[in-house]
């Protein structure tokens, strides 16, 4: 472990190369706009048409001239005819979302209005242009409507439907190759209980969720056994994915083969970074593919998955940056940290008397993944920082 401590890079400046040797993807798709919340445009979208395409009422009511109804008002009311046309001195009854007539150049509102037989008491006069909507008053005919790298929701979705868009080309999802290594793995679909000294591979189900919660689709791979020949083969063959995620085999014991791996295929960008747990996490890149090589032990992963993997398929999918959920909250008791590295502290979140709480459940075991289901988040402390006492209040991040 000593040389991992000796070739520690600072998680900041670690991501930092990351981020700056990957390339968003550049390959696109047509989608139907149903399926497309979420997803990034590749191109500024341009309205075909005028929404609406034609003049509105705002309000259930009547349209008329306006100068048929100067000076109305409850003490004197102007009388106009209920027709189907506009001309002097009648009205339309019109709904709201409904088609004003071309002669019509307001629309008064019902409940300034008495309904007598076929004819109307009005007590209210309004300016032209009053409660009516005008062609291309939501949307104009050319207008961009999104900019290319926009990420859409499901209110854009409507917008989109609204001016009869059926589909959009959208940037392609990144196809993430998760790649789990060790022999004392068994596959997760296995139903017997592992036998002593076996262990389920549940980081690449861990992983793959998480993969599809940050808009990339996961491939899941065969378990590999250690074995550096294996594993060079096993990433030659997930190259044509856009990223990948190896699970394991990160240290610096006999069998930890990755770093080197990646290395002997590409370039490795750091092999040891100051987090903790995560600390033997390395980064690379191999024929423009992004590596993340994260600890088999599944928090250090889960930990190393947030700090680089995250950012770094959102880049690779052109996809925003997704700021993290936090909350304030009360330590109810101490929090230690090694200095020089970015420690992740798991909480569980409690409330006492309208007050948010953060009980510190577990400052190290870094295989320990139950912790995480039981904590509600992580407090991220700084490396230049030694902790935090008990009372202090502190950011949570939430895990979800």
């Amino acid at each position: 472990m000593d040389r991992i401590m000796k070739e520690r890079t600072g998680v900041g400046y670690a991501k930092r190369l990351f981020l700056e040797a990957i390339m968003p993807l550049k390959r696109t798709e047509k989608a139907e706009i149903s399926d497309c919340v979420g997803r990034v445009i590749s191109s500024s979208i341009l309205a075909p048409r005028n929404v609406p395409h034609y003049r509105r009422s705002a309000m259930d009511g009547f349209a008329v001239r306006s100068a048929d109804i100067i000076g109305a008002s409850p003490t004197n009311p102007v009388m106009l005819q209920v027709s189907d046309d506009i001309e002097e001195g009648s009205s339309v009854q019109v709904s709201t979302g409904e088609y004003v007539p071309d002669e019509a150049d307001a629309v008064i509102m019902l409940e300034d209005t008495i309904s007598i037989g076929d004819m109307i008491e009005v007590r209210a006069q309004v300016h032209p242009g009053k409660n009516i909507g005008d062609v291309g008053e939501d949307v104009r005919k050319n207008e961009i409507i999104f900019n290319k790298g926009h990420q859409l929701r499901a209110c854009d979705i409507a917008v989109l439907a609204s001016l009869g868009i059926k589909e959009v080309t959208v940037y392609s999802k990144p196809v993430v190759a998760i790649l789990p290594t060790g022999n004392d793995l068994i596959p997760l679909k296995d139903n017997e209980v592992p036998s002593p000294g076996k262990t389920l591979d549940i980081n690449s189900l861990m992983i793959g969720l998480y993969v599809t919660k940050w808009g990339a689709e996961p491939r899941y791979c065969d378990i590999v056994s250690e074995d550096r020949d294996l594993i060079e083969e096993a990433t030659k063959n997930n190259l044509d994915a856009d990223f990948i995620v190896v699970s394991g085999g990160t240290s610096v014991g006999e069998k930890d083969f990755v770093p080197g791996v990646v290395a002997s295929l590409g370039k490795k960008l750091v092999h040891g970074v100051g987090l903790s747990p995560g600390k033997p996490t390395a980064l690379g890149i191999i024929d423009n593919v992004p590596v993340l090589c994260m600890p088999g032990y599944p928090a250090a992963g889960l930990v190393a998955l947030f700090a680089f993997g995250k950012p770094a398929i959102l880049k690779t999918g052109n996809l925003p940056e997704m700021p993290d959920l936090t909350v304030k909250a009360r330590l109810t008791g101490k929090i230690n940290s090694r200095e020089g590295y970015v420690s992740y502290a798991r909480v569980i979140l409690e409330e006492d008397s309208g007050q948010t709480l953060a009980r510190p459940l577990m400052t190290a075991g870094a295989g320990i993944l139950s912790s995480m289901a039981k904590s509600g988040g992580f407090v991220i402390i700084p490396e230049n920082v030694e902790g935090y006492e008990e009372g202090n209040e502190v950011d949570v991040v939430l895990i979800e």
